[in-house]
């Protein structure tokens, strides 16, 4: 049995890139299949909460002609922030962690962004923005989390269709793509399924960040649910990592995301274009419209919508998309 390296999408500027990643202890279970259904699938999902991680585990970073060192956290997680003196190129780019076993190096490969030249960035939720996940209601969630593989989770009607004008407006080249970041409430126990998903339905290649990883099944009865507070920081972060990008975020009122992009206009005056929320609900919730309200005072573009095509139409009502 080995350790089980995994690797993120990794960002970069300028000046800096960050690639990050977790080290799972040595283990004979059989990685999270994505085609498993009912119990089978339901057995996959437990065992991804119950996965242990290796503390202070020596990982290393090949960056150019150099090796660089770090160790992992005390939940597995490690996360190299590295200065940069040679401009690594826009678009997509390969990176490769190693770490040492019984002395053998075990490598893995990951990517990382760094954004094409241009002025838009999007950042959206993930659970009732573009992935049906009955949010409001926990039963349903984990019941739907536990026996639906990822072929059978649904998504917004019309969402892709936003989701790839956003990628690409203002765009000549359909490669030239904008920065795309999913942040949510999920924790990173369930980055390879909402890969999997962006993937069959074809959402924008997008760098995801996710909660603090999950290793007991107590912790998978609660999971996306709790503080959101790391999702406000980490949408801070993107916005001071390319702050010269203007930035569409985008939301549904299930839970906090209205009082957080709130929060984030105001610290962002001049940096947040428009803010997207979608209604789960029958009703439009009077606390998000008040807030959306105040959003607009500052000049932002707001638009609380039921289905994806009231979406497509406002982008294009503010010139977003063609």
């Amino acid at each position: 049995m080995k350790p089980v390296l995994k690797l993120y999408r990794g960002y970069a500027n300028e000046q800096e890139l960050i690639v990050m990643g977790h080290v799972f202890r040595p283990t004979t279970k059989e990685d999270y299949d994505f085609q498993h259904k009912k119990l089978k699938n339901a057995r996959s999902v437990i065992r991804m909460f119950r996965i242990k991680t290796q503390a202070n585990a020596d990982v290393y970073l090949q960056h150019g002609t150099k090796k660089i060192h770090t160790k992992t956290l005390d939940d597995g997680f490690f996360k190299f922030c590295i200065p940069l003196t040679e401009n690594p190129g826009y678009g997509w780019t390969d990176y490769r962690v190693s770490l040492f076993y019984n002395d053998e190096e075990i490598i893995t490969k990951g990517s990382y962004i760094r954004p094409y030249e241009g002025n838009l960035g999007f950042i959206s939720d993930i659970d009732d923005t573009f992935l049906v996940s009955h949010t409001r209601n926990a039963f349903k969630k984990l019941y739907i989390l536990l026996f639906r593989n990822v072929n059978a989770r649904k998504i917004f009607d019309d969402v892709v269709e936003h989701y790839q004008a956003l990628s690409t407006a203002g765009r000549n080249e359909k490669e030239e793509q904008n920065a795309f970041f999913y942040v949510s409430s999920s924790e990173w126990n369930l980055y390879r399924f909402i890969i999997q998903f962006t993937e069959i339905h074809q959402l924008p290649r997008a760098v995801l960040l996710l909660k603090d990883i999950k290793t007991s099944l107590m912790d998978f009865f609660v999971t996306g649910r709790g503080d959101h507070n790391h999702k406000f920081d980490k949408i801070k972060h993107i916005l001071e990592f390319y702050p010269h990008l203007q930035y569409t975020l985008l939301g549904d009122d299930s839970q906090h995301d209205p009082f957080l992009y709130e929060a984030i206009c105001k610290i962002f005056p001049v940096t947040v274009k428009a803010v997207y929320i979608r209604q789960i609900g029958e009703h439009k919730k009077p606390k998000a419209e008040a807030i959306l309200k105040n959003i607009e005072s500052l000049g932002v573009f707001v638009c609380y919508f039921r289905e994806s095509s009231e979406a497509i139409a406002h982008s294009k009502k503010i010139g977003l998309i063609v």
